[in-house]
């Protein structure tokens, strides 16, 4: 029996390791720290195993690495670690329709991972979720664990702000002028 299990879960599970970490490294915002969140999922995952029945595994897996990640999180509370929801932010005031991938075509990769990680968590999870691990809205709410609605907020919010700074970058410092 545990042979089997072994089998299934390596065959179920393993595929999505690189898209836990992906997650976990967002979350977490270090590798090593991702390593260790990673590490301790796919332990639980495997202790849950049974209670996966006829669901997407990737999903499944990947509520599992954010549950983990905001465990960890909460034990070793870093003040900078979380913005709340309650900051003041401006309301799009455009919509488009996929802001990210145009700006994942014409922006750096590097500019585009320095704005991911200045989203605040719920925003920078969401956006992850979807844009990078392709998850559909459906699979993030179950995923993160809020209504399908509070996902396109967030996504909406997360997309806006990220647009906002990259199309608007701060420079390293100021010289001598406005920032603007």
């Amino acid at each position: 029996m545990s042979q089997e299990k072994l089998r299934r879960f390596e065959e179920q599970i393993s595929p999505h390791l690189k898209s836990a970490h992906n997650l976990a490294k967002w979350l977490m915002r270090s590798h090593e720290d991702a390593e260790d969140v990673v590490q301790e999922s796919f332990l639980r995952a495997f202790s849950a195993f049974e209670s996966l029945r006829g669901e997407d595994a990737k999903p499944w897996l990947l509520t599992i690495v954010r549950n983990t990640s905001m465990t960890w999180l909460k034990r070793n509370r870093d003040a900078g670690a979380t913005v709340g929801l309650e900051e003041a932010l401006e309301d799009p005031v455009e919509r488009s329709p996929d802001p990210e991938e145009r700006l994942l075509i014409s922006c750096d990769r590097e500019q585009v991972r320095r704005a991911l990680e200045q989203l605040p968590l719920e925003f920078r999870e969401a956006v992850v979720l979807r844009e990078i691990e392709g998850l559909s809205y459906k699979e993030i709410s179950a995923t993160i664990g809020v209504p399908l609605g509070t996902v396109m907020s967030r996504l909406s919010r997360g997309r806006d702000w990220l647009k906002r700074l990259l199309s608007n970058p701060m420079p390293a410092r100021s010289e001598g002028g406005s920032l603007r």
